[in-house]
């Protein structure tokens, strides 16, 4: 793929006709169909603004695909978060009410829960059904963050469903409020979210 096809691809998958890319970069449309066909190059302050416009870098214009593989660091990609529980059915309930959800897929064999969300997946892992996996007891340090529009009405609805353990709402910096709650194995759920503390 040259450069003429990365910028026709470009634009058609920002929903741009030849026209209106045209107006943007305050070139004619004839410009842009020259460069899509490669009968000739832009200059390098219209790449730049390509750039900016497509929200890519530069490079993503002007250099093949396996070259831009090469300069890519290579991504890491969340899959799963794994949580592993004592008492599995507690924390499945635990779950099931903090999250406002039932479990999404639950195993056979009792060995783990699986709750789905927000294109994430948190597993519950059953300790006594994964040999191999034990934690000794001692302060588990793992912290599941979530973020809510409104602290306060998730706090008080936590507050209410009386699951877990809770700080009350602390403010690290102006515009950063959280409050902790515990799940039974007392790991860290961090919610964070908007809120006004009466004093803005």
């Amino acid at each position: 793929m040259g450069i003429g096809s990365r910028i026709q691809q470009l634009r058609i998958n920002n929903g741009l006709t030849q026209e209106k890319l045209a107006e943007m970069l305050n070139v004619s449309r004839q410009s842009v169909s020259k460069w899509e066909m490669e009968q000739s190059l832009p200059e390098v302050d219209k790449i730049v603004l390509m750039s900016k416009l497509f929200g890519v870098g530069t490079n993503e214009i002007l250099l093949e695909e396996a070259d831009i593989k090469k300069l890519r660091p290579q991504e890491l990609h969340l899959g799963s978060v794994y949580l592993i529980a004592r008492d599995f059915e507690k924390s499945i309930a635990f779950y099931e009410k903090l999250l406002s959800m039932t479990v999404s897929t639950r195993n056979c064999g009792n060995k783990f829960a699986e709750f789905f969300f927000d294109n994430k997946c948190l597993a519950l892992m059953n300790e006594e059904n994964l040999p191999g996996h034990h934690y000794t007891d001692g302060d588990h340090k793992f912290v599941l963050n979530f973020w809510v529009e409104e602290l306060r009405r998730e706090y008080d609805r936590l507050k209410e469903l009386d699951i877990g353990e809770m700080t009350e709402i602390i403010k690290v910096n102006e515009g950063y409020y959280y409050f902790d709650i515990y799940d039974p194995d007392k790991n860290v759920c961090e919610i964070t979210g908007g809120y006004n503390d009466g004093n803005e």
